[in-house]
């Protein structure tokens, strides 16, 4: 398992980190400090800049990274600068001799490379240059694509994808590595906007493409793009039908998927696509008179079934060619992935203040890997399941499993310690929670109200990080309400 983590709780600076689950040892991978010693680190690209603020990404050093299945190999960006490193697995060194160390070198870049991915033999990596998608490797850089058009972008998402959607990339390689899909974005109908410095009266206004709601989008393209440049056309609109592309994967043991939404996002497709024509074959179409929610994972192929998320009588359940497989009142998330079982891993709730992970056999056997009070993200891959939360009674933690071997963390303390009552209020059952000052004598005290309101972001959560302000605010003397209105999760 790779991961990343930093030395020390004020250190914001990410290295590469490598856990073998049959020793249960963590080793030292890429140190991104070593790897830049006696250079001056660069200005971040700023497509870089702008992924980070979307994934409010606050750290330094390598803060995302791309490997191989097997994670022999593994590629990352460092200062607009593309890095590729051999990762000696445990295991894989003759006899009892010791393994080499490890090998990173830089790959040839244009200065300014963004979102890195490795093709899947290990031989070439993808990146973002300005509007270019570019590959390199061994036999030097060269553009693949785009660069001729100011509006016109090829290989990243699109604002609202990276914003709303949850798509952040815009290239995925083939499995053989001989081509990619690529996303093309021209904003020439875009809005133009001028943000000003808030901090440099003196700095001139930077002009943004920014689609206001009820405005014209971006219109987004994708391609087959082969290693030589020669593109086809991928038919994803269906006769512009779709102005939404979410989702995009070319997995290895299937043909290419999409999934789009109509503009009204009543509408959700599930297309396979035929990478040597474009031509694109509807698998499922998921309709609501209100709208169709956007599920992280889902749709996807699994065994070649059709698994979904779906609104059924009030439940968001997993369902399989059609069938309800997860129970009623369960309600999904998100999919994880799927375990070397053939299951679905989950984030799921029976409670809104927590999430948990839950793995779903296809026949509908239900299994807990990790529940109770608390919110919790997941990872699966290699036989493994790597599972992180954040609760109420000390600071995030991150195991393995199976055997539950706990990561290292280096986190502080905060300096609050926030202790919020839960409520549900109203005919809707609303969840909310109230934070007053440490050590309060029960007086009479003025409200500040704190909810986020929109339709997204979730506040009330059994997770001590989302009321550090919050406590902050109440420790200043007042009692702060936050609460979640109708359309969280």
């Amino acid at each position: 398992m790779l991961f990343l983590r930093s030395a020390s709780g004020d250190d914001p600076v990410n290295a590469l980190w490598l856990f073998d689950p049959a020793n249960r040892e963590e080793s030292l991978v890429v140190d991104p400090e070593e790897l830049l010693a006696g250079t001056d680190p660069g200005d971040l690209p700023a497509a870089e800049l702008a992924r980070r603020e979307r994934v409010r990404e606050s750290g330094s050093g390598i803060v995302a990274y791309d490997a191989l299945a097997d994670l022999s190999r593994v590629c990352f960006a460092l200062d607009g600068r593309v890095f590729l490193a051999e990762v000696i697995l445990p295991g894989t060194s003759p006899g009892d001799a010791e393994p080499p160390p490890i090998h990173v070198v830089e790959l040839p870049s244009t200065g300014d490379a963004f979102d890195p991915r490795l093709s899947p033999d290990g031989a070439a990596v993808a990146y973002v240059s300005g509007s270019s998608l570019r590959v390199t490797g061994t036999g030097g850089d060269r553009r693949l694509i785009g660069g001729s058009t100011p509006t016109v972008s090829w290989g990243s998402a699109e604002y609202i994808a990276a914003e709303e959607m949850g798509r952040t990339r815009g290239h995925w390689w083939s499995p053989d590595g001989s081509r990619l899909l690529v996303a093309r974005v021209d904003t020439a109908g875009v809005s133009e906007w001028w943000i000003s410095s808030p901090v440099d009266p003196m700095e001139a206004p930077r002009a943004i493409r920014y689609p206001a709601a009820g405005s014209v989008n971006a219109a987004v393209g994708l391609a087959v793009v082969d290693l030589d440049g020669t593109t086809i056309d991928v038919d994803w609109q269906v006769d512009g039908r779709f102005e939404y592309l979410t989702d995009v994967a070319w997995p290895a043991d299937g043909p290419p998927t999409v999934v789009a939404q109509t503009r009204d996002q009543k509408t959700l497709v599930f297309l396979e696509v035929d990478p040597d024509t474009g031509a694109t074959i509807e698998r499922t179409c998921l309709v609501d008179d209100l709208w169709v929610d956007l599920v992280s994972g889902a749709p996807r192929l699994v065994d070649g079934a059709i698994v979904t998320v779906e609104s059924r009588a009030g439940t968001n359940r997993l369902v399989v060619d059609g069938a309800a497989v997860s129970p009623d009142g369960l309600q999904v998330r998100s999919v994880v992935g799927i375990d070397g079982e053939g299951a679905v891993v989950v984030r799921a709730s029976t409670d809104p203040l927590d999430v948990d992970v839950v793995r779903v056999a296809l026949d509908g056997t239900t299994e807990v890997l990790a529940g109770g009070g608390g919110v919790r993200s997941a990872a699966v891959g290699g036989g493994v399941v790597v599972v992180s939360t954040a609760g109420m009674d000390g600071p995030p933690a991150t195991i393995v499993l199976p055997g539950g071997h706990l990561i290292a963390s280096h986190v502080e303390e905060p300096m609050v310690r926030p202790e919020p009552t839960f409520h549900v209020v109203g005919e809707r059952d609303l969840r909310a929670a109230v934070l007053v000052p440490d050590r309060h004598d029960g007086s009479p005290l003025p409200v500040l109200l704190d909810p986020y309101g929109g339709p997204h972001a979730q506040r009330v959560q059994r997770a001590r990080s989302v009321f550090l302000a919050s406590q902050w605010f109440a420790d200043q003397g007042f009692a702060v309400v936050v609460a979640d209105g109708r359309g969280t999760p």
